[in-house]
């Protein structure tokens, strides 16, 4: 993991209050990457992802981390991206080499966070967080988390 602590509620509310900024920008493309880049900054989000709901599928929208992820489109059910996007609900995977759902993208990923993003009622995309510690994600991560995906909604719709 990076070096630092866990997120906290004042980690959270500091960066909320980044995102709420961000969301001003009047290109969605744009508040999509500056939004992955904040939340990149928290010590146990090793890769930030946001995906775009379209047709059957999560497309790749913005990403920050050390490299690029293999899986650009994803198909709604499959992974636990997938599985987000289909239930509607944010999945925690604590140790991801004990879920069958998990498609690897970095060797190092121990744990994982999905948050769908919803708009008028359905999903239209979602923040998908790896980290390189097992048991990296909280209920603090998930409430943080829930309230980015809500004020970046308007900013998912494809």
């Amino acid at each position: 993991m990076k070096s630092g602590l866990r997120m906290d509620r004042e980690k959270a509310k500091e960066l909320l209050g980044e995102v709420e900024i961000a969301v001003l920008a009047p290109n969605s493309a744009e508040v999509r990457q500056k939004v992955v880049r904040l939340l990149n900054q928290v010590p146990t989000y090793n890769w930030v992802g946001i995906y775009l709901v379209k047709g059957n599928d999560l497309h790749l929208s913005a990403w920050a981390g050390p490299a690029a992820t293999v899986h650009t489109t994803i198909p709604i059910g499959k992974g636990v991206c997938g599985w987000a996007a289909r239930s509607g609900r944010t999945e925690i995977v604590s140790d991801v080499s004990k879920d069958e759902r998990y498609m690897e993208c970095f060797a190092n990923t121990r744990s994982e966070i999905v948050v769908p993003v919803h708009h008028e009622g359905r999903v239209v995309g979602e923040i998908d967080i790896d980290s390189d510690g097992l048991n990296a994600h909280s209920s603090v991560d998930r409430e943080f988390l829930e309230a980015v995906a809500a004020k970046i909604a308007r900013h998912c719709v494809a």
